[in-house]
């Protein structure tokens, strides 16, 4: 069972950042609140599905492996994935930072948080930590690593969120859609956001230029915010895995 950031040597698999209702209701907030909702019961809604595709399709294209190689984490290092559905992630984080270091996984649905504890339970990890929060704030204060697969696209302003990782991590590494490859690859593309429309708020006659708008902006609060650049691209180019580093 994972341990509790909180401490107080209470442990719980998964803990619980507050819920948005309880916070001020000032329109900004409401905006805030409705999107966390919209995005907590799309991905509840489809946690046993994701979490099959997730891990049938983990090494495809080396995607995966391949964020994690570009933290360049170290045995003893605190890693944060943002945004770590059921998990598939956790596995390689926790064999990078080893027994010593600690990883911490967020989430905004509780359904994906759940399907990941069963694999912090069934491994018996004491240095895994879960935690329902919204990435946007993040519950942890400092990091040696941050990770975000597939994420930045959920966020009305991606630029300001990347950019408070980067102010909390010595690297940042993110993998997000690039709509620039083969006319194939752009068609699943936009039936993939069509099909998630509004989970990417995704309206309007063009919602590739809404995704490729928000990959950009990830991209560009890396290019600001940190000093070593690393770009790569995978699967046909409509992968990039962005990292940025500080040490």
């Amino acid at each position: 069972m994972a341990e509790d950031p909180a401490g107080g040597g209470r442990r719980r698999p998964v803990t619980r950042d507050g819920d948005p209702a309880d916070q001020a209701r000032s329109a900004a907030a409401r905006g805030r609140s409705d999107r966390l909702r919209r995005i907590r019961r799309g991905y509840d809604a489809w946690a046993r599905v994701y979490d099959w595709f997730a891990r049938a399709t983990a090494s495809v294209g080396d995607v995966r492996a391949a964020c994690v190689d570009a933290l360049d984490l170290s045995p003893g290092d605190t890693v944060v994935e943002f945004g770590c559905g059921p998990g598939v992630n956790l596995p390689a984080l926790r064999d990078a930072v080893g027994p010593n270091g600690r990883v911490v996984g967020v989430d905004v649905s509780p359904r994906m948080l759940d399907r990941a504890a069963g694999i912090v339970e069934r491994r018996g990890w004491e240095n895994v930590s879960l935690v329902e929060a919204d990435a946007e704030r993040p519950p942890v204060a400092a990091a040696d690593g941050v990770l975000a697969t597939f994420v930045t696209s959920l966020f009305p302003d991606p630029y300001a969120v990347v950019r408070r990782w980067c102010e909390l991590s010595d690297a940042v590494v993110v993998a997000a859609f690039v709509p620039e490859g083969n006319r194939a690859a752009n068609a699943a593309l936009r039936a993939f956001v069509a099909l998630n429309g509004r989970l990417f708020d995704a309206g309007g006659d063009d919602p590739l230029g809404r995704l490729a708008g928000r990959t950009d902006a990830a991209r560009r609060a890396l290019d600001d915010h940190t000093v070593g650049r690393e770009r790569r691209r995978h699967l046909f180019g409509t992968i990039a895995i962005e990292a940025g580093r500080n040490r």
